[in-house]
């Protein structure tokens, strides 16, 4: 059997640590990015709909002109 070296051990439990505080910092910026994007997304839907009525009221203005007596 191989003798383990306590030595190599900590070396790869240091890496191992290391490794996954890397993961837990990047999940955390993953996670506001991601509440980042989705306050931006609710942002650009609310725009959307306030252009989408302007646009169809401009559209009703329009008609009722076009049928209004001249």
């Amino acid at each position: 059997m191989d003798a383990v070296n306590p030595k190599d051990i900590n070396k790869k439990l240091d890496k191992l640590i290391a490794a996954y505080q890397d993961c837990k910092a990047q999940n955390c910026q993953f996670q506001v990015d991601s509440d980042s994007w989705q306050h931006e997304r609710q942002r650009l839907l609310a725009q959307n709909e306030l252009a989408r009525n302007k646009i169809a009221e401009m559209i009703a203005r329009l008609k009722h002109l076009e049928h209004e007596p001249s």
